[in-house]
């Protein structure tokens, strides 16, 4: 007897004896109820007062940079204080960047990145990196990171080579995953650059 005569003897014989051949499906799990959110429970925030009190925080400056994705591009970059690091195993890091950036997209094709900690005497390379359009590299000294060959900017305290890991979204921001390739910190012991309420500034001793 083949296989599928074994087979048909055998569900003929476990229909004899009443046993059922196909497991019955588990019972479905109720749905959860769903609701809008009334517009009594939101809480209600202007964007201008949410900037003036996330202002009180203090952060670091970076310039996140990126190589060419072609011939027919050119090295991408822009100023970043929305920046922590995220992992130490393995070791990762994030920046968040505005959905409507120009840039993000030629970093996303790039696939790597580089991040350029800022120092405090480097105020103005900063703000040569938050405008929009235009060269932002002219006049401005790098070499190519290790790994992903992002402009790694000459003077900075510290720099990190990242592979873009993932990307999510977050409102009107995308949070972006970076592993880490290769980095290093240039200058031990040098003061960072600083922002805060609108301005840069250091610390004072």
């Amino acid at each position: 007897m083949g296989h599928a005569g074994m087979a048909e003897t055998a569900v003929r014989y476990l229909r004899s004896v009443g046993a059922a051949t196909v497991a019955e499906p588990a019972p479905a799990h109720p749905r959860p109820d769903l609701r809008a959110v009334g517009d009594d429970e939101r809480l209600p925030l202007a964007a201008g007062e949410f900037r003036r009190v996330l202002g009180h925080f203090a952060s670091g400056v970076t310039v996140i940079t990126a190589r060419a994705a072609d011939e027919a591009d050119s090295p991408a970059g822009f100023a970043c204080q929305s920046f922590a690091s995220l992992s130490l195993d393995p070791p990762l890091i994030a920046f968040m960047v505005a959905r409507t950036s120009t840039t993000w997209p030629r970093i996303a094709r790039a696939g790597a990145f580089c991040v350029n900690v800022l120092g405090a005497e480097q105020g103005e390379l900063c703000r040569g990196f938050a405008v929009s359009g235009g060269d932002k590299f002219a006049g401005v000294d790098h070499t190519p990171a290790p790994v992903s060959g992002a402009p790694r900017l000459s003077g900075v305290p510290a720099w990190l080579d990242c592979t873009i890991h993932a990307v999510h979204t977050g409102g009107d921001h995308l949070i972006v995953v970076g592993r880490v390739d290769a980095l290093d910190a240039v200058a031990e012991g040098g003061e960072p650059l600083l922002f805060h309420r609108g301005r840069f500034g250091g610390f004072s001793k």
